[in-house]
């Protein structure tokens, strides 16, 4: 995850990979359902980045649910936004709520198609 907001948003990879450990600490940020939300808030931003990940095998990632995580999606924000980096989180969560959605997600085949679903749910305007 570190990698990937490195490389598609010019961060550093070792500071995000640090604060996304830090948040880390606080808590599992496995959401259940076979979804982890990885998400933190660092200086070198000035809007909230986020990132999904469909990997190709399960995670144990020590969701509350037990459930090994399939689908990762992350969140990165400014230090300062603090009501905006909750919405974001919440809007995350109704996205993996809609059963019909999420077994999209975790059916796609590609990166074209996860961004097509996405695209189409609303959720790109809820960062």
């Amino acid at each position: 995850m570190a990698q990937g907001f490195a490389a598609a948003y010019s961060l550093d990879c070792d500071e995000v990979l640090d604060v996304l450990k830090e948040r880390e600490t606080l808590g599992s940020t496995g959401f259940g359902r076979g979804v982890a939300m990885p998400h933190a808030r660092m200086d070198a931003v000035e809007e909230p980045l986020a990132m999904l990940i469909h990997l190709d095998r399960d995670v144990d990632f020590d969701a509350a649910d037990g459930i090994p995580v399939r689908l990762v999606m992350g969140l990165i924000s400014p230090t300062d936004a603090g009501a905006q980096h909750l919405h974001a989180l919440a809007a995350m969560s109704r996205l993996t709520r809609d059963e019909r959605v999420l077994h999209r997600l975790f059916d796609s085949k590609s990166e074209e198609e996860l961004f097509a679903i996405i695209a189409n749910s609303g959720l790109r305007e809820a960062a």
